[in-house]
């Protein structure tokens, strides 16, 4: 953990210069050709969940698309069902970024990974995350080999090689950048995990940054100047007590070292000036969706803010 926040430290310096970068210069790389029409980029939510199983929220996965390209953030339970929901690709992003490896976050990267392949995927999929995924990437291949072997050499004559995932396993700072896209990793504090990541992403004139799970964070607040939509998670400041249950009197504790509560939320997002504040990941504890917003302006953001929900647009 010393050496995660030393490297927040040094991104939080950064980040102005960045800042200001992004303003003057825009996203830098393959650019469009000039003078062509840059489709307006729109983001999806397409899971607003947490680990609770709910019917009307499935698990955490934010889509960002820009034409015909998708780029997906966190692959949760009810991906490609959400995708489809969505009128999305159901034949595989342009790139998937991941922001940490708990298992809402990534257990659908299995259905991802296959069933983009069986509805046509013929290439492998770009997926982006900390250290740690590619094992987890292998893992999961290595647990559906004997479906590979049946779809690819049975009477399905799915095509050889197209479920492949080329993994590239990341550190804070610019990602991903083609085409118009800048992708950006923020390194962020969620309770003891050594690596996790939100993601700024400037696109066809706008710029969205999504939190990942964390609590409050100067790097993401830095990355956050400006930008047009924060998607960021959140749970309900004042309904905030130990439980009666085994473990129940940390519940406090855990929760201030690995999420962040909606004040929190307030004040970060007025202090880097975004334009609007979507909600998601919530542990509400019976906090309702007014409670969320009061606190968010408790913080100081007067802003529009939204609690979200599957399948709204941005």
């Amino acid at each position: 953990m010393t050496a995660l926040r030393a490297v927040i430290g040094v991104t939080v310096l950064c980040w102005t210069t960045y800042a200001t970068a992004q303003s003057t210069a825009g996203a830098k790389g393959r650019q469009p050709a000039v003078g062509a029409q840059v489709p307006r980029a729109e983001l999806v939510l397409l899971g607003t969940g947490m680990p609770r199983p709910n019917p009307e929220a499935s698990g955490p996965a934010t889509a960002v698309v820009l034409g015909d390209r998708l780029f997906l953030f966190d692959a949760g339970p009810g991906v490609m069902r959400q995708l489809a929901a969505a009128g999305l690709s159901i034949k595989g992003a342009t790139a998937v970024f991941v922001t940490h490896l708990h298992s809402d976050h990534t257990l659908g990267l299995p259905d991802l990974i296959f069933t983009s392949w069986v509805m046509g995927r013929q290439k492998p999929m770009a997926v982006y995350g900390p250290h740690g995924l590619r094992a987890m990437t292998d893992h999961i291949t290595a647990a559906w080999r004997e479906d590979i072997t049946i779809r690819t050499d049975g009477l399905e004559r799915e095509v050889v090689g197209g479920w492949k995932v080329k993994v590239r396993e990341i550190a804070a700072g610019v990602v991903y950048d083609s085409g118009g896209v800048r992708v950006t990793a923020i390194p962020v504090d969620h309770g003891d995990w050594k690596e996790a990541y939100g993601y700024r992403i400037d696109a066809g004139g706008r710029s969205f940054v999504i939190s990942g799970d964390t609590r409050s964070s100067a790097a993401l607040r830095a990355a956050a100047r400006g930008a047009d939509v924060l998607v960021h998670e959140a749970y309900p400041e004042l309904r905030l007590a130990p439980e009666d249950r085994p473990g129940g009197e940390n519940w406090p504790a855990y929760m201030k070292a690995f999420h962040t509560s909606d004040v929190e939320v307030g004040a970060l997002a007025a202090a880097a000036g975004v334009k609007q504040v979507v909600l998601h990941h919530l542990v509400r504890m019976k906090g309702t969706d007014e409670e969320l917003i009061a606190g968010v302006r408790r913080g100081g953001f007067k802003g529009p803010v939204v609690v979200g929900k599957d399948l709204q647009r941005f």
